[in-house]
């Protein structure tokens, strides 16, 4: 077994009393309570730890090229110092527009150590999306992919940023896989691009000069990251996480896992993207901590490079979404030899089916884990145990130092007691700042150091939590309460659907109407009526999809989640 970061004994109680969080008692053995009080550090002290303990030891593996700790801080350093050059001080903001390569670790890691604060973007943002989250951000540097620069440059005279750095993709492949990349691709996918002359090319920022270093040592409680919300609820907000909260956050995580895990010799799957919190903190955070090589996947939709990277790598760890677990199983080289290097699987961001939990776990042999967090909770938040299957429906238990408390959502305060549903808050030091330049909306979701999620759910008698569905999302026909997750859960259950979204839609004669959007399983003959008859069977008859259409494909979040207010947006009302 391996020794905790930190030491409990020193921990204090948190505020609440023990009874008051029946989840306790659900703990895996060795895991605290509590793991207070954290020591004034930040992931630059755990890097920098990491590179004096073992120099050598390979810190990024990318399609068979490797990176060592020692590489990454002398490459990150060279960074901060070149953003130095470029007038970057502390608290500015610096956006990266990069998929998950090594690039993208360099530059966060060297951004931190000028002082900046981080804007992680989705590199397949459209020109609309990207003028704006640059716009709120007010980042004044932006380093981007060379198959983005385009579209940055088209709306660069729309934000402040100063100066771009471009980078290409095969920057770091290794030798014989870069020559073919250049030969074969680059061009034809559109990584080939003209810089311009007043622009950077990221390699040569990344040269050392003499005498240059890091030239700010942030403080723990600066900022760290401004990340966008997924704007499944509205426009995305910029969350601002500090750099104690993801030191807090990844800290958490990793003692939730210590007793599976193996510092220096396992390796992280890293395919979740960096512009998203589970990728950023609760992959790369943890990694840091853990001292785990991470695997970076620049595109985990190419199922068939991601294959060859397990095969490669065999690694410890898989953080994923549902899509993700369904695509891994369908794939031609699904075999228990090719996933029986996993220790642990966790599946976020959107519910995981039973089916889907069962059938991984039989064929990876690991354990099959869920989570529930938020960017606005830094990530770390509820996961379920490693020495117990959590009860049907739930999610997992509240982490060391996170309460958690269900209130009315019409009040906000209200407590409500076990088994009832309502508004999911949490209290936990690790939570955002606020949003970025919008107090208004942060004094909405920050209300006496809880975070109100919009989540509807209820804690269980041995604490565990039950997510039961956006409160926004709530359908009432005919003035009934619906969750889209419980209907979505049967439908999905039915042997010839592969997938399925579920929303409100306005109806003459229910005033709101339930509806599907389904994913036959290839060559499945459903019928809108068997599949109604099928639900009649299940569910009460008000929770019956009144209107099921079919659908090849469903629209999805960049990690994945259905988006159910895209789908009723694209619903005209039907005839009463």
């Amino acid at each position: 077994m391996n020794q905790p970061l930190l030491d409990p004994a020193g921990a204090s109680a948190p505020a609440q009393s023990r009874s008051a969080r029946p989840w306790l008692a659900q703990y895996d053995p060795g895991v605290p309570a509590s793991l207070c009080p954290y020591p004034p550090r930040t992931l630059l002290d755990v890097l920098g730890e990491n590179a004096s303990l073992r120099p050598d030891h390979p810190a990024l593996w990318f399609h068979g090229a490797t990176l060592s700790w020692s590489e990454l801080v002398k490459l990150s350093d060279a960074f901060a110092a070149a953003l130095a050059r470029l007038d970057v001080r502390p608290g500015d903001r610096v956006a990266l527009l990069l998929p998950n390569c090594p690039q993208a670790v360099i530059c966060q890691l060297g951004a931190w150590k000028a002082g900046a604060i981080v804007v992680p973007l989705n590199p397949l943002y459209s020109q609309r999306e990207l003028a704006h989250a640059l716009g709120v951000a007010g980042a004044t540097v932006a380093v981007t992919l060379s198959r983005v620069y385009g579209a940055l440059k088209a709306i660069q005279e729309q934000t402040v940023v100063k100066h771009v750095a471009v980078t290409n993709i095969k920057a770091f492949l290794p030798p014989l896989k870069r020559l073919l990349f250049t030969l074969l691709r680059e061009k034809r996918e559109g990584h080939r691009t003209t810089i311009q002359p007043a622009d950077h090319r990221l390699a040569d920022l990344l040269r050392p000069n003499a005498g240059e270093g890091p030239t700010a040592d942030p403080r723990p409680e600066d900022p760290a990251l401004l990340m966008f919300t997924g704007g499944t609820t509205g426009p995305p907000k910029a969350a601002v996480s500090s750099h104690h909260a993801l030191f807090q956050s990844a800290t958490q995580i990793f003692t939730w896992f210590q007793d599976v895990a193996e510092p220096w010799t396992d390796a992280n799957l890293l395919l979740m993207p960096l512009f998203h919190t589970y990728g950023n903190i609760g992959t790369f955070g943890v990694a840091l901590v853990g001292r785990q090589k991470m695997a970076l996947v620049p595109d985990p939709r190419d199922l068939d490079s991601l294959m060859d990277t397990i095969k490669r790598v065999r690694p410890a760890y898989l953080c994923g979404v549902p899509t993700l677990f369904i695509a891994l199983l369908n794939h031609p080289l699904a075999s228990p030899d090719r996933f029986r290097c996993f220790k642990l699987c966790i599946s976020g961001a959107a519910p995981l089916l039973a089916e889907t939990r069962q059938r991984f776990a039989a064929i990876t042999g690991a354990r099959m884990l869920e989570g529930y967090a938020l960017t606005e909770s830094v990530m770390a938040a509820v996961l379920t145990p490693l020495g117990r299957d959590a009860p049907p429906g739930a999610v997992g238990l509240p982490l060391p130092d996170v309460v958690l408390r269900i209130v009315d959502p019409t009040d906000g305060e209200t407590a409500r007691p076990a088994g009832q549903v309502g508004e999911i808050c949490i209290q936990a030091p690790q939570l955002m700042l606020g949003y970025w330049e919008q107090p208004e909306a942060t004094g909405t979701v920050l209300r006496d150091g809880w975070l109100h999620t919009g989540d509807l759910g209820f804690l269980d008698p041995e604490g565990y939590l039950h997510v039961v569905d956006r409160l926004k999302d709530l359908i009432k026909p005919s003035g009934f309460q619906v969750w889209p997750r419980e209907v979505e859960e049967v439908i999905a259950a039915h042997p010839d659907v592969a997938e399925v979204g579920v929303a409100g839609v306005p109806d003459t004669y229910q005033g709101e109407a339930v509806k599907a959007w389904v994913v036959p399983v290839e060559g499945a003959a459903l019928t809108a009526e068997g599949l109604q008859a099928y639900c009649r069977r299940r569910l009460v008859a008000y929770k019956v999809p009144r209107y099921i259409v079919f659908r090849h494909s469903l629209p999805r979040s960049s990690v994945g989640k259905v988006l159910r207010r895209a789908l009723a947006a694209e619903d005209e009302a039907p005839p009463g």
